[in-house]
């Protein structure tokens, strides 16, 4: 694997290719968003019932509207004894739900070689042994994530440490701490089209967050900014 180097490749030209992406794959976004929501939803809904966190929780949001403030309000949730079993459900169906992620990297892959892509390779990340290397990497990734977002600054250079990880992991075949230090010389090589990218993707998603109705569309225009970036830092070697 070799890296390309700036010059070639505008900011501009990493954003309209990663909208290029997104666009073309529009229906399976929203098919990505439908399946993504419709898990995670009913599994918290389920779970929230089962282990009585749904009281718990409407209870918290009736002591805010009397004028308690949120960490008040939480403290009766928590103290719910199976309140850490609900969180490590929800943990889990996040882990479960991660390598639909790859299955979009797959897409953008057959566009750029001029295929078409199907709803089978929404599940690319599924299959054989494909499913047990994300899982655990979002397992180890996430893990990783919870003990330092309390501190903001190193949960996000974590996530910095790891963004082209689920790429070069799937169209490289690198290890996952193989891949670290190729997200540093990306970083340190392309550093302003990364930082453009990336504010981007999270705005454009957020702005469909706040919508609510634009969700399912923008929900996953991350990996489609994220592996822009990749085929423009990155060379893969025949």
């Amino acid at each position: 694997m070799s890296q390309n180097h700036p010059g070639k490749s505008t900011i501009q030209s990493i954003l309209s290719r990663a909208f290029y992406y997104w666009n073309k794959t529009l229906v399976y976004q929203v098919m990505f968003s439908l399946i993504y929501f419709s898990v995670l939803i009913t599994v918290l809904f389920f779970f929230a019932e089962h282990y009585g966190i749904m009281d718990d929780y409407l209870a918290s949001i009736e002591q805010m509207q009397n004028g308690a403030t949120y960490a008040e309000a939480q403290k009766g949730l928590i103290a719910n004894p199976n309140y850490i079993n609900f969180s490590w459900v929800i943990i889990g169906t996040l882990i479960f739900l991660y390598p639909l992620n790859l299955g979009l990297f797959k897409m953008y892959r057959k566009i750029d070689l001029g295929e078409k892509p199907t709803i089978q390779d929404l599940f690319a990340g599924y299959l054989g042994v494909n499913f047990f290397i994300y899982t655990s990497y979002y397992l180890f990734w996430f893990m990783i994530f919870l003990y330092t977002i309390p501190t903001v600054v190193l949960a996000a250079v974590w996530i910095g440490l790891t963004l082209f990880t689920a790429p070069l992991m799937f169209f490289m075949d690198k290890k996952i701490f193989e891949t670290f230090r190729f997200n540093i010389k990306g970083w340190r090589n392309f550093f302003p089209a990364i930082l453009v990218g990336m504010l981007v993707a999270i705005a454009f998603k957020y702005i469909g967050a706040i919508t609510l109705v634009g969700l399912p569309f923008t929900l996953a225009f991350p990996t489609a900014m994220i592996y822009s970036l990749y085929r423009t830092i990155f060379k893969e070697n025949s």
